[in-house]
């Protein structure tokens, strides 16, 4: 009788849809990917190009007077060259954006609740949060040069959200009906989105590290800031991802004193949780005091990284404890 019920809660319906518009959402993202990829091979050439323009445009007049030339240099390199497979790059982004939200709202409708309850929600919310952390980041500056690498590790998501990580619409179970769902783990997937932005960002450091000790190597690379540039940003995109990541913490020791009635239980989800927390703090107080930059702190900060795919993917999976709800 309690299957029935609960099966009769769920849109079947509702939830393919959700799937089907998860696999058109990672089509859109892989054609914006190609997009992205041809503008960045496209940056020798806009140079060349543009250094060729500002060769033909500057000119020598020669004016007389008297017996006097006066020589008059006219430099005028012109509007610089549109970048059209950008520009594409960034509609069809959008595009999948949007697809992957229309996918976690069909999730959330097909079960009457925040799809924030197994492995493959989490990986589906957390790739909406991704693209829209990168596209609003998009707005305010040109970043069309992180496009091919955030939507390659998202279409990554999707496919692992689809493939591995699927789990068929159902309900909770009674431990996590709780408001705080919403609360906790809402923030938790938003953090770790930042996290996996910061992680692009240092893995392009090490690609802008290599080719400094490569000259000409990888040359439309060069598109890419150089390696300082993306150091300070990973810095500054994990300096808003780790309140987030306190907040996660306490608030999911709230939650436990009123779901089993003890703040902490030693949990493994709750350990991993909180070795996240002292890596990233580490790679801050690093940054912030001891000053570290480059190499040494973002070995910490892939520590981190690295513990947060070991929480999502082998925690929630082999680890038996409180948190045991994958859905696998």
């Amino acid at each position: 009788m309690i299957t029935s019920f609960v099966a009769s809660e769920v849109n079947e319906s509702l939830a393919e849809i959700g799937v089907d518009l998860l696999w058109s959402s990672a089509l859109v993202l892989t054609l914006a990917m190609l997009s992205f990829t041809l503008d960045l091979a496209g940056h020798p050439g806009r140079v060349a190009r543009a250094q060729a323009r500002r060769t033909a445009r500057t000119h020598e007049q020669i004016e007389e007077a008297g017996d006097t030339a006066v020589l008059t240099e006219v430099d005028t390199s012109g509007a610089p060259e549109k970048r059209q497979w950008g520009g594409i790059g960034i509609s069809l982004a959008w595009l999948g954006t949007l697809l992957l939200i229309g996918s976690v709202a069909a999730r959330a409708f097909s079960v009457h609740r925040p799809p924030l309850g197994n492995m493959y929600e989490f990986a589906i919310v957390g790739s909406a949060f991704v693209m829209l952390c990168y596209l609003l980041w998009a707005l305010r500056h040109d970043v069309r040069w992180l496009g091919a690498f955030v939507t390659g590790t998202v279409v990554l998501f999707e496919m692992l959200a689809a493939m591995v990580f699927f789990t068929e619409a159902s309900q909770l179970m009674p431990s996590l009906r709780s408001y705080w769902l919403s609360i906790h783990v809402s923030v938790a997937t938003l953090s770790v989105a930042l996290f996996t932005v910061a992680f692009v960002l240092h893995a392009l450091w090490f690609m802008q590290s290599w080719r400094e000790r490569q000259p000409g190597k990888l040359a439309f690379m060069d598109a890419v800031p150089g390696k300082d540039t993306l150091d300070r940003l990973a810095y500054g995109v994990l300096i808003i991802a780790f309140p987030l990541w306190t907040f996660t913490l306490i608030a999911g020791a709230i939650w436990a004193q009123e779901a089993w009635g003890r703040y902490w239980a030693w949990d493994p989800k709750e350990v991993w949780t909180l070795v996240i927390w002292v890596l990233y703090a580490a790679y801050l107080h690093a940054r912030m005091t001891a000053g570290w930059s480059g190499r040494k702190s973002i070995y910490v900060a892939l520590a981190g990284f690295a513990c947060v795919l070991i929480n999502y993917g082998i925690v929630n999976v082999f680890f038996v404890g409180q948190h045991s709800y994958s859905g696998m």
